[in-house]
């Protein structure tokens, strides 16, 4: 048996654990700030366990793991990262599969990882600066004639990103929200970056990195917008879609080597300026544009919703692939079935102004059965068999099937086996809603 630690307890780590639990030789321990019903039963069966933790406290998470004589361990989300567990585990001599503190700075400095990679001239970087000046700021944002992202440099949740047309109606708001955002430092960091606005359309683009080399997943996209129709505040992420095979709909593959091209850049660009390897997933934001593929930002871990549509895809054994990544070397690129797949969040009522929390939700289980969606629990508790849901997304379910049509069929099947006071975007992964994506692209000349 092998004692795995994952740090964590969203969906995306519900994800994680049910894929390590594939391997029958893995026992499962989880360090988390609520108990996700979903990891919570994983580690019963394997014969782990959970504990309800600080899990930003290196010395906490560290000392559940050496009283459980943890083997390998997997650090999750981003502020997590950025707190240095993966640190405090490595210099105990756990061997660890995710980022160190300052090899997941490429997330949670948005400016540093701008600064390395043009340093580094990794392909894929929009115009940019970086800027601690508000008048410098605002003179940028007139030389790009308001036409930009502002960006806070440190982790914001992915809800920190402004840009023209979306969230700035005019070049006085971006003025306005840089000035915002320099003097409150919302992110932590004292450095905003302000980028050219980048027309085209998003995917991201997960990766497996042994500290040599990366290794693409399927491209997924995600959507950030809470309405349908792409409208509304942004969201940790309302549902995401993955086509058959490696491609999106509107992808080619020359597109997919582009991003893995600056993905493999960047990791040399760290390896150059550190002397130190980046080990763990890596996943990109890029937008596929006029002039090629961009990078927009990383994450330095898996995304939330994207872990869940490619994880189950994967058909080799996860455990002894972050066994591989945290002894330096991957032995063959990973294999992912040719399915497709539509993720759809469940999501409290007022979500995600004023979430309605403590509600408690209803499962038809026999429907959800049928439907045969995989369910992942996200911000939720469990009291008396009955699950409630709190601040954040609550449930995902995920379709897998033939095509995406299929597979968004699957989804919604199961969202309907749920009641209580949640909702959902009906809109992701149906027809219309991917051919709007091909024909802005092609609108713009980019395929």
């Amino acid at each position: 048996m092998v004692n795995f630690l994952l740090v964590g307890n969203g969906a995306r780590e519900h994800a994680i654990a049910e894929s390590i639990c594939k391997n029958k030789k893995a026992r499962l321990f989880a360090f988390v700030s609520a108990n996700n019903p979903g990891i919570v039963r994983l580690c019963q069966e394997s014969g782990g366990k959970a504990k309800i933790g600080d899990i930003h406290s290196p010395s906490q998470v560290l000392e559940f793991a050496l009283q459980n004589g943890i083997e390998l361990a997997f650090p999750s989300p981003d502020a997590v990262l950025a707190a240095g567990v993966s640190d405090a585990l490595l210099e105990a001599g756990i061997p660890t599969a995710a980022p160190t503190k300052e090899a997941a700075r490429l997330e949670w400095d948005k400016a540093y990882c701008r600064w390395l990679l043009r340093k580094h001239k990794v392909g894929g970087l929009p115009k940019f600066e970086i800027f601690e000046e508000e008048k410098k700021a605002h003179d940028f944002i007139d030389s790009l004639e308001g036409q930009v992202a502002v960006k806070p440099s440190g982790l914001t949740g992915g809800k920190g990103v402004k840009v023209s047309g979306y969230h700035l109606k005019d070049t006085a708001e971006a003025k306005d929200y840089a000035s915002y955002l320099l003097k409150e430092k919302i992110s932590g960091l004292a450095t905003i970056v302000v980028e050219e606005k980048l027309e085209g359309e998003e995917f991201s683009l997960q990766a497996f990195s042994d500290g040599k080399k990366v290794y693409g997943m399927p491209m997924v996209q995600d959507h950030k917008r809470a309405y349908e129709g792409d409208i509304g505040p942004n969201t940790g992420g309302m549902g995401s879609y993955s086509g058959k095979g490696m491609l999106l709909p509107f992808a080619t593959t020359k597109h997919y080597n582009e991003a893995i091209r600056i993905m493999q850049q960047s990791i040399d660009a760290f390896r150059k300026e550190t002397g130190k390897p980046y080990v763990g997933v890596l996943y990109g934001g890029f937008m596929i544009t006029a002039s090629g593929v961009k990078l927009i930002e990383y994450n330095a871990r898996f995304g939330d919703p994207e872990a869940m549509n490619v994880l189950p895809l994967l058909e080799d054994d996860l455990l002894l692939l972050f066994e591989q990544m945290a002894s330096g070397k991957i032995a063959k690129k990973p294999r992912f079935k040719k399915k497709a797949t539509v993720c759809k969040y469940l999501v409290p009522e007022g979500y995600p102004a004023k979430s309605l929390t403590d509600q408690p939700l209803y499962f038809d289980l026999q429907k959800i059965k049928k439907s045969k969606a995989k369910m992942f629990y996200a911000s939720v508790y469990e009291k008396d068999g009955v699950i409630y849901t709190q601040s954040s997304r609550s449930i995902a379910f995920v379709g897998i099937a033939d095509s995406i049509s299929q597979a968004e069929r699957v989804a919604e099947a199961a969202c309907s086996a749920v009641s209580g006071k949640v909702w959902h975007r009906k809109d992701i992964g149906t027809a219309q809603l991917i051919q709007k994506r091909i024909d802005h692209l092609k609108s713009l000349g980019a395929i």
